[in-house]
């Protein structure tokens, strides 16, 4: 039931005065499908307004913001349906960012720097599409098996081990030297990473961790978030579908990885430690780890507010006088940003829920964080 409070403040929650009852099959179809669509065309919208800019720089940066978006809408799948908070998934975008500089650099760049490979793949080099692919799949592969042990733990354990996992991958990948060159830098990657592939990444990104989430498997790794006792009473194998969403998310998060190399066209282990870790885990936090809205629209709002406060380190003129701020400003925002979130509101920016404006809300959705068990 819900109570009288509850039901007061549920009352008293901002909705939108003008919205679209959808009304019909054409309506209901489009509502049903309307937040990766809302933000599909939302990321479109930028592009388009970054390539007329004709700005080198904010190009570059919104390349690096979309890359981040993508990571951050994988660790949505995991995090925000499994209810366990993740560590490692940073893991996974080092192997696929390495696996794509095996599978596309030139032979005689990998025999120089890599001689360690095999010998097929010294001297074979592959197309992007089918690199960046494959490289989610080995990223996949290794969250199989290393999911097959972490996913058996639960709350904080569960986020330690995969903690735990990343500074094995990052110690195992900074030693590696035929495959990695170690902690040297890896170049030679070809550059095919611009705006309109990443774009169309996202797109098929957030279109795909949509419908996982709304699948029975989704499903059923949000009811062990919400009652793991009841989903288990329910019928529901719960290691099996947090193994599930883990493997899911590893394989966006590699995709990512392996975009990050051909966008750099360098690779070093330390590109992959915690300070990327943190950023993304900040960008589902603002925006709400439980919704796919949340996970898109706290990118874009860390990756503005960052790059704003990178440019006012920088610095700019008034009257003769620089003016800027100190190092670390920046993290320093971030910081009070998250603060404010968690302060303020605990649930996200989104309160864990799908935008669906201009169509109503689902009223479901929004009584569902009121209700008592």
């Amino acid at each position: 039931m819900v109570s009288t409070t509850e039901a007061g403040r549920d009352r008293k929650r901002p909705s939108f005065k003008y919205s679209i009852e959808a009304k019909g099959p054409i309506l209901l179809t489009v509502r049903a499908w309307w937040p990766p669509v809302l933000w599909s065309i939302v990321l479109l919208l930028i592009v388009v307004i970054v390539m007329g800019a004709g700005s080198l720089t904010m190009q570059k940066t919104l390349i690096d913001a979309l890359i981040k978006l993508m990571v951050v809408v994988g660790l949505y799948v995991f995090i925000g349906n499994s209810g366990i908070l993740s560590f490692g998934h940073i893991g996974f975008m080092m192997i696929g960012a390495y696996a794509a500089a095996w599978q596309t650099c030139c032979p005689k760049t990998k025999k120089l720097f890599i001689p360690g490979l095999p010998d097929y793949m010294l001297t074979h080099q592959f197309p992007f599409i089918v690199s960046v692919v494959v490289s989610g799949l080995l990223a996949a592969f290794i969250a199989l098996i290393a999911g097959s042990v972490l996913m058996r733990l639960s709350g904080i354990a569960a986020s330690i081990g995969t903690f735990a996992f990343l500074m094995v991958m990052y110690s195992f990948y900074l030693r590696w030297d035929p495959w990695t060159r170690g902690a040297s830098t890896m170049t030679g990657l070809p550059v095919h990473t611009d705006s309109w592939v990443m774009l169309a990444f996202c797109v098929i990104v957030m279109f795909g961790a949509f419908v996982y989430a709304r699948s029975r498997y989704g499903l059923s790794a949000k009811a062990s978030r919400d009652d793991e006792v009841a989903s288990k009473a329910a019928g529901v194998n719960v290691v099996g579908q947090r193994l599930l969403s883990f493997v899911v998310s590893a394989f966006i998060v590699g995709m990512a990885g392996a975009l990050f190399g051909h966008f750099l066209g360098i690779l070093t282990v330390d590109s992959f430690g915690l300070p990327l870790t943190f950023i993304t885990l900040a960008m589902l936090v603002v925006g709400g780890m439980q919704s796919l809205s949340g996970a898109v629209l706290g990118a874009i709002v860390i990756s503005t507010l960052f790059e704003a406060l990178r440019q006012l380190e920088v610095g700019f003129d008034v009257g003769g006088t620089l003016v800027a701020l100190p190092g670390g400003g920046r993290e320093v925002g971030i910081g009070i940003l998250m603060l404010v979130i968690l302060i303020f509101r605990r649930n996200g920016l989104t309160a864990n829920q799908e935008i669906y404006w201009p169509f109503r809300g689902d009223a479901m959705a929004k009584t569902a964080m009121t209700r008592r068990s």
